[in-house]
């Protein structure tokens, strides 16, 4: 038997898709909800401040926060193939937060990355079984879009 635990961040980022057939293809934004889902077995070392759980939900929060959050929270993240962007968001100067990424920034795309930047940093102290096995991506509180190696 395992258990599961959900930890959020949410971030305001800026994007397009570019060659979308309508409206967005437009820069705009959205309140995203990066939601990572986290497997494995509670720490049976008694005593400890995390007995019981898969991981301190503090300690989720940590990691989203400064690999996903203070990333692109408040940016723009733009493909590196969108020419047209890319010069938009240059134009703003250096202090305008731009993200380049090596992929349209679709909340799939977005949510793969997010996966990648998370799952490294998702460990034991204790020895417990631990895994990232999902990344959730809310664009709107419609569309959600979830990575699941």
């Amino acid at each position: 038997m395992t258990t599961r635990m959900r930890r959020f961040v949410e971030t305001d980022t800026g994007h397009r898709v570019p060659n979308h057939k309508s409206k967005c293809r437009h820069m705009h934004g959205h309140r995203y909800r990066f939601e990572a889902e986290i497997e494995g077995d509670t720490v049976q070392t008694s005593g400890v401040s995390e007995e019981g759980m898969l991981m301190d939900f503090s300690d989720v929060s940590s990691i989203l926060m400064e690999y996903v959050h203070d990333v692109i929270d408040h940016a723009f993240v733009v493909y590196e193939g969108d020419e047209l962007a890319r010069e938009a968001c240059e134009r703003m100067g250096p202090d305008h937060r731009t993200v380049v990424v090596p992929f349209i920034p679709t909340a799939e795309n977005l949510a793969k990355w997010a996966f990648e930047q998370v799952e490294p940093h998702i460990t034991s102290t204790y020895g417990n079984a631990l895994k990232l096995v999902a990344m959730h991506v809310r664009e709107t509180p419609k569309s959600i879009a979830s990575w699941i190696p």
